[in-house]
């Protein structure tokens, strides 16, 4: 089943509220990322039929009353605007294509799209992002953009996991897929209960050592179990290799290079099904002279290319 789009809806979410603060008095520069990106020619590679402006929200290091989030009840509220940008994008044909900010937008994204239909989800990460309280009590304060993927499948706080017109899971854990972590395999993995989820994992080694085309191929074997339902994709730019970015807020290796991660989003995005997309993690403080950014672009020009032609399966 196609999903007919007649242009994208450009919604750029500055969030950092998800992320913690790297030392004291530190604040996470990933809201700068949707302008910075715009700047370094996003926009005019892309050329969005709609562009959305959400403000930026402020970041605190307090702890709330009701969660054990870090910035919960904003978290909250930004995601509640980031699911009606999404919602209006689709209503109007559109492909929402939203630009963080930190991973925790995604929770915002799946809930706008799920309003319209059964939802899948790729997730591109170099991390699993599976920390929720069953695995992560030691702290008193957790940051959501390491607890995107355990909230898209129902773990975790329960600010997180109910919204209005969408069900609880977002997206069964059958239905998920996490293309890229490269620790899972390190003795000390502290979020190895993923192995006990219906989540479908590539990780980095696999990646590297089959190649993209095999990734594709098996990703849609387990979408396909269900033909006619669409997908979303999130990217957290650090599955690229941190020789190639490392303004990110965890770097790592082995990762992806532009021309892979390209090769990987293009094999999605040009699938009718693909629903809309989240680009998360990207900090321009990491970036003195923008030249992380400006690759950044080119890449994701050559890699949603298929959003300005026809989209077919691959």
């Amino acid at each position: 089943m196609g999903y007919p789009i007649e242009g994208t809806a450009l919604i750029r979410a500055p969030s950092n509220l998800g992320l913690r603060p790297l030392r004291p008095g530190h604040e996470p520069g990933t809201w700068r990322a949707p302008q910075v990106l715009t700047e370094a020619g996003l926009a005019a590679r892309l050329a969005p039929a709609r562009s959305v402006d959400l403000a930026r929200p402020r970041y605190s290091t307090d702890p709330q009353p009701g969660t054990v989030l870090r910035n919960g009840p904003a978290i909250r509220r930004f995601n509640e605007q980031v699911a009606a940008a999404v919602d209006g994008a689709l209503r109007d044909r559109l492909f929402p294509l939203v630009v963080g900010g930190d991973c925790s937008i995604l929770i915002g994204a799946l809930a706008g799209a799920r309003r319209h239909s059964e939802l899948a989800l790729v997730h591109l990460d170099g991390h699993s992002d599976f920390r929720h309280p069953g695995n992560y009590e030691d702290f008193p304060l957790h940051s959501a953009a390491g607890m995107d993927l355990a909230l898209a499948i129902g773990l975790g706080d329960p600010l997180m996991l109910r919204w209005d017109g969408a069900p609880d899971p977002l997206v069964p854990a059958e239905r998920a897929i996490q293309i890229g972590e490269r620790e899972g395999r390190d003795p000390d993995w502290g979020w190895e209960d993923i192995a006990d989820t219906a989540i479908t994992r590539i990780d980095m080694f696999e990646l590297l050592e089959r190649g993209v085309a095999e990734a594709l191929n098996r990703s849609f074997a387990v979408l396909d179990r269900t033909p006619e339902m669409p997908f979303w994709v999130h990217l957290d730019v650090d599955i690229l290799d941190q020789a190639v970015m490392p303004a990110v807020d965890s770097p790592g290796s082995p990762g992806l290079d532009y021309a892979g991660l390209a090769a990987l989003l293009r094999g999605f995005v040009a699938a009718p099904r693909c629903l809309g997309l989240t680009i998360t993690i990207y900090d321009p403080d990491l970036d003195r002279d923008g030249a992380y950014a400006r690759g950044l672009v080119g890449m994701l020009a050559d890699g949603l290319a298929p959003l300005t032609g026809t989209r077919r399966r691959p």
